[in-house]
């Protein structure tokens, strides 16, 4: 059992801890020991009071003797809905000791992205992606973490951390492999809902096992009593200090502290006297002793409850109106009660001038005992005054966000500016609250339509159907004008298409549209009418063709509106097998000196990536590959500049690897579709991302000839019907049905590549490189119906021709010299190679090669297909011209 000495109660809460104890130990021995060790992670959980506080003490101590930095941190009832609240007092003690180029040095490119959430860094000019931000902080930690080995990280009650706290300690714990560091976390069970709970599972899983801290045995009470008040306190006396708290250990601390104040002898006799005190240290009972101490006193520990943590004496001060020599009585008032607290250290410095409650059971006791009526005004007193000490707008939310309604135009005002200020550091959340208490306020009529528009702005990648409720209850309403209400209904069509409603998102523009006079305005939603019929997957629009096409070819690219209406003509001319050359004049008529245009990058947010992606793909699929790999290089750059790591780095990912998988570059090309679909995942499953990312990667895989990892990974990730309503590259159902004919299951595959045929052909889609359908499913059908193999290998050959490029014309080649034998095989499969070898798609040309050599029988080209196919990481085809060679 844990000893003590008599008369000292600060380690009493560590009685039975002695496994956690040696826990602790044992980690951060094993933490001192190795600089290359892999990182751990304890979670120590109980209720209120058994001493999770008492063992971050310890770890603290542990730590520190064997010569450990250490950072600790602690969540607050009062302010969960502070961002980033409590990985800031992790982090910033140590980042502010830095001079700012140290810390720069040190944070590399993630400074500007973190640096704003940690408070070190000014925000820049674009919203950052939360997910960047939370990368950013990951990164932060990985990097101080080895300039500080061994590094222990202390976080208390993170079942009241912030969300945006929540989120990066969930994603920091995915990653100890190749990191030494220690974290600690102490929480209660439960008392948790939504993302925060989710975030909270995901810690707790990745913690080493350790059982729920228990109450105390009525023998560790006994135990303790002695240790406190002396052997001589007796066994009756010793039950009853076990029996009154329940074997809560911080409630036995704190009934035997008050034993010790009122002098009382530990024996039987007396022990009808512990259920009064015990009384005095909880609920009423402590209110009723805080009461004691007198009006000052408790109005001081009022406001210290109403600020919450990291208590500032001055602010305290200010807010319970008094003196600073009166507050620092009141201080050691509070102090000498147990009630309060002076802050030591906090992450190795003194703090002067903040405080702490002793315990968060006496924190919520005292906030609860404020009168409704008191309290809330005190919230907005607090507002008032952390608006003064000029902690900014944000800081001052969280007390707003407790303030009753009252029609107060200027609340509204600050809640709007806190909402850019949360924005500006990554925390949109905490933007949504602030906005929507700004609504119940409510604004003045001028400024509702604005506040709602801001709120559906805010929510637009966290939660596409509020913000679907948001900008048409904005649009609604007057007060959107220009410029403004023209991005309302185009965010507002973002979101539709994001929740699945594409024809609502059609229709909303086309109704906006209506109503606008010919100018840039209007032919912005044109342009994005067009584009989200572009990439709808279903039948085609009988108008949809002939307007966009009379559109574009009024356009000369003078500015953005134009430009996107010639990308949109160019992709849907693309997807339509015309003319490549025509397809490639109309994307560089888009271009500005061969760049994009500006406003149009590819983290502007007028236009949405779509249209770049558009862009791309019109250049990747008309063999311009240089043109296609140079824009998706820059997207993938932007985004990890600009720290937006959710779905658009998905998306630079999915199309960089797109680029490589059409120049053969399969190794490269299954790097970053692995990486895409890593992303998408944080994102969520069944969106259009996710399945760009998973498609590309099983259309590589197949490549490569890893066809039971393709099939595996199909599997995984649900890559079957039904499929989404926006298209996606390279096409699910042409890809889906070759995976599932060489997974030996042919008849499947061959209604799956004729379901493709009816989908291209309702589309009007006839490129038979974007949806290679037509090739896949001749060659499926070749012993069976030879007939209609022939007929469909024609029609492919007369599509590729009138489409135009090397790779479309070698491929459709390549699929007839498959139908046929003996010298006219060759004569076609020789055409083959010659068109392929000209075409930037390596991977094709290997394939052309090894087919050409099994036909010819030729060694020497079979060498050459082999050569081509070990450098594109064809594994399938390297073994398959390996086998022809040594049959030879």
């Amino acid at each position: 059992m844990t000893e003590a000495r008599p008369g000292v109660v600060a380690s009493a809460s560590l009685w039975e801890r002695d496994e956690e104890v040696a826990t602790l130990e044992e980690a951060i021995a094993a933490l001192c020991a190795d600089s290359g060790s892999s990182g751990s992670l304890l979670v120590f959980s109980g209720e209120a009071g058994l001493g999770k506080t008492a063992l971050l003490a310890e770890a603290r101590r542990i730590a520190e003797s064997n010569g450990c930095a250490v950072w600790s941190a602690r969540g607050g009832e009062t302010v969960t809905s502070v961002p980033f609240n409590v990985v800031r007092q992790l982090l910033q003690p140590a980042l502010v000791s830095l001079l700012p180029e140290e810390a720069r040095e040190y944070l590399g490119d993630w400074y500007d992205i973190a640096g704003p959430a940690l408070g070190i860094a000014e925000p820049g000019d674009r919203q950052p992606d939360p997910q960047g931000v939370c990368d950013g902080l990951v990164a932060a930690v990985r990097r101080l973490a080895k300039r500080e080995w061994p590094l222990v990280l202390l976080i208390d009650d993170a079942h009241w951390a912030d969300q945006e706290t929540l989120r990066w300690l969930a994603a920091f714990a995915e990653r100890f492999d190749d990191l030494s560091v220690l974290v600690v976390v102490a929480r209660r069970p439960g008392g948790v809902s939504g993302e925060s709970a989710r975030h909270l599972d995901a810690v707790a899983a990745a913690a080493r096992p350790i059982a729920t801290l228990n109450a105390l045995t009525p023998a560790a009470a006994e135990g303790l009593t002695r240790a406190t008040l002396g052997e001589h306190a007796d066994a009756p006396f010793c039950r009853e200090v076990w029996a009154v708290p329940g074997g809560n250990p911080y409630e036995t601390v704190e009934l035997l502290a008050k034993v010790q104040d009122s002098e009382l002898e530990p024996v039987e006799g007396s022990a009808a006297e512990l259920r009064a005190l015990n009384r005095s240290a909880r609920g009423r009972g402590l209110v009723a002793r805080l009461e004691g101490l007198g009006i000052d006193a408790t109005r001081f520990a009022w406001a210290a409850a109403i600020l919450g943590t990291g208590i500032s004496l001055d602010l305290a001060a200010q807010l319970a109106g008094m003196q600073d020599d009166e507050a620092q009585r009141c201080a050691e008032l509070l102090g000498a009660a147990r009630i309060l607290t002076a802050t030591q250290m906090t992450n190795g410095q003194v703090v002067d001038g903040e405080l702490e409650f002793v315990h968060p059971l006496i924190a919520t006791a005292v906030y609860r005992s404020i009168p409704d009526a008191l309290r809330t005004a005190m919230h907005g007193q607090a507002a008032w005054a952390v608006t003064e000490s000029g902690r900014g707008a944000a800081a001052a939310s969280r007390h707003l966000l407790e303030v009753h309604p009252d029609d107060d135009p200027e609340l509204v005002e600050q809640m709007r500016e806190a909402a850019r200020e949360h924005l500006a550091v990554g925390a949109p959340d905490a933007a949504r609250r602030c906005l929507e208490r700004a609504l119940a306020e409510p604004p003045l009529p001028d400024v509702h339509a604005h506040v709602l528009y801001e709120l559906g702005c805010a929510t637009l990648l966290t939660a596409p159907s509020k913000t679907i409720g948001h900008l048409r209850a904005a649009l609604e309403r007057p007060g959107l004008q220009d410029d403004m209400r023209v991005d309302a209904v185009f965010r507002l069509s973002q979101a539709l298409l994001h929740n699945n409603q594409l024809d609502e998102a059609v229709r909303t523009v086309d109704e906006e549209v209506a109503r606008l006079a010919p100018g840039p305005a209007r032919m912005r939603l044109q342009a994005v009418h067009y584009m989200w019929e572009g990439i709808h997957a279903g039948e085609e629009r009988s108008s949809g063709r002939s307007g966009l096409a009379e559109l574009a070819s009024t356009c000369t690219g003078r500015d953005n509106s134009e430009r996107a209406l010639l990308i949109l003509r160019g992709f849907d001319a693309m997807t339509r097998g015309e003319n490549a050359e025509e397809v490639v004049e109309l994307c560089d008529r888009a271009l500005v000196n061969g760049r994009l245009a500006p406003g149009l990058g590819w983290t502007d947010t007028e236009w949405g990536v779509e249209l770049l992606l558009m862009l791309g793909s019109a250049y990747a699929y008309a063999d311009r590959l240089d043109r296609a790999e140079s824009l998706f290089s820059e997207a993938l750059h932007a985004y990890v500049k600009a720290g937006w790591s959710g779905g658009h780095l998905s998306l630079a990912n999915a199309y960089l690897g797109l680029a490589h998988r059409r120049r053969g570059r399969l190794v490269d090309a299954e790097h970053y579709q692995r990486e895409s679909l890593r992303l998408a995942e944080r994102v969520g499953r069944g969106l259009p991302l996710y399945w760009s990312a998973t498609c590309g990667l099983i259309d590589t895989l197949l490549a490569r000839g890893h066809v039971q990892e393709a099939a595996e990974i199909a599997d995984r990730y649900g890559f079957a019907p039904p499929y989404p309503a926006t298209i996606v590259l390279p096409d699910t159902r042409s890809v889906r049905g070759r995976l599932l004919i060489a997974a030996g299951r042919t008849n499947a595959g061959v209604n799956e590549l004729e379901a493709a045929e009816k989908a291209a052909t309702a589309r009007g889609h006839h490129n038979t490189v974007l949806a290679p359908w037509a090739v896949d499913l001749a060659r499926a059908l070749a012993s069976e119906d030879p007939t209609r193999a022939a007929a469909l290998a024609a029609d492919a050959r007369r599509q590729a021709e009138r489409f135009g490029t090397d790779t479309a014309i070698g491929e459709a080649l390549r699929c007839a010299a498959a139908l046929e034998s003996g010298q006219r095989a060759v004569r076609l499969a020789a055409q083959a190679v010659t068109y392929l070898e000209a075409s930037p798609c390596q991977y094709e040309h290997a394939a052309a090669r090894v087919e050409y050599g099994i036909a010819a029988r030729s060694a020497a080209e079979l060498r050459k297909g082999l050569t081509l196919a070990r450098t594109c990481g064809a594994d399938g085809l390297v073994a398959k011209a390996g086998e022809a060679l040594a049959s030879l």
